[in-house]
């Protein structure tokens, strides 16, 4: 299958990327320059040079693919509106052959549930992905007999060196890790190399299609993984927790992020036969604060 990538680059889309090539599907991915385009093709894809607010750079090829697996997330000012041009040109077909398209949301589309939320519950956004609905909006309402399209909502990554978690550890390993609040929220999690499994399922299950959750289910507080982190670490860290008020005034919306308290489920993504591998960040620890070295160590 020939698969048309966005954000390969990235932290969620490279994981999305390995797995895609690992399960023998050739990746066309977007990068913006010659270091990523050799970055992509060392990971076994092939890189085509655009930008993701210049339609006319990535449209053809787009077109030519099976599927559009839509990961990168734009951080600038005009974040919102380049994704939304991204998605009027993915669900703009200009022949009458079958395609999908996955859309990448966010947990945060849901807001606060402390109760279990499935793909049902209705959606809630906080400010920081406020956008994020009316685009999954979108793409649900595009589809058609010749455009399956899926969204997917995955949890916090973790696994490797980047991410929120990634933050965590690197904060742990310098010894004071900053907490939102009183720490007594729940994320959910999902670690990266099973989140790329399940973008293969969805790209390779031609009935899969709506919304779907990825995360491991753990239920875990903030505390919990900041002690366990802890314990692998050469010196335990601080840890000083900010208030959300003061939080909101340096880091904005996304302080709202970290301190959510979210309990999440995903049943469509396990009726596909999709099965996490890891179910936990605290049970994991060691062999996550391994992964992080390394990684910053090949970095």
């Amino acid at each position: 299958m020939r698969i048309f990538l966005t954000g390969g680059t990235g932290y969620l889309g490279a994981a999305v990327l390995d797995s895609l090539v690992r399960a023998g599907h050739r990746v066309d991915a977007l990068v913006r320059n010659t270091e990523k385009a050799a970055q992509v093709q060392a990971r076994g894809a092939h890189p085509v040079l655009g930008d993701l607010a210049k339609a006319q750079s990535y449209a053809r090829t787009a077109a030519a693919a099976d599927g559009v697996v839509h990961t990168a997330l734009d951080y600038s000012v005009r974040g919102p509106q380049n994704d939304r041009a991204a998605l009027d040109t993915f669900l703009t077909p200009d022949d009458d052959r079958e395609r999908f398209l996955i859309y990448t949301s966010a947990v945060w589309v849901l807001g606060a549930c402390p109760s279990p939320a499935d793909e049902s519950a209705p959606v809630n956004p906080i400010e920081q992905a406020a956008w994020r609905a009316p685009h999954e909006a979108m793409v649900l309402g595009a589809a058609s007999n010749l455009l399956r399209t899926v969204v997917v909502r995955p949890g916090l990554v973790y696994g490797g060196s980047r991410g929120i978690v990634g933050d965590l550890l690197r904060d742990a390993a310098n010894g004071l890790v900053r907490v939102i609040g009183s720490g007594d929220n729940h994320w959910p999690l999902v670690y990266d190399r099973d989140l790329g499994e399940l973008y293969v399922r969805l790209a390779t299950s031609p009935k899969a299609a709506g919304i779907y959750h990825a995360n491991d289910e753990g239920d875990e507080r903030v505390n919990d993984l900041v002690a366990a982190i802890g314990e692998h670490v050469k010196t335990t860290p601080s840890v000083r927790r900010v208030p959300l008020a003061e939080a909101k005034k340096k880091m904005g919306p996304y302080a709202e992020a970290l301190a959510l308290d979210q309990i999440v489920r995903s049943p469509r993504a396990r009726a596909i036969g999709w099965q996490p591998s890891l179910h936990s960040v605290a049970g994991n620890a060691a062999r996550l604060v391994d992964e992080w070295r390394r990684g910053r160590e090949a970095a």
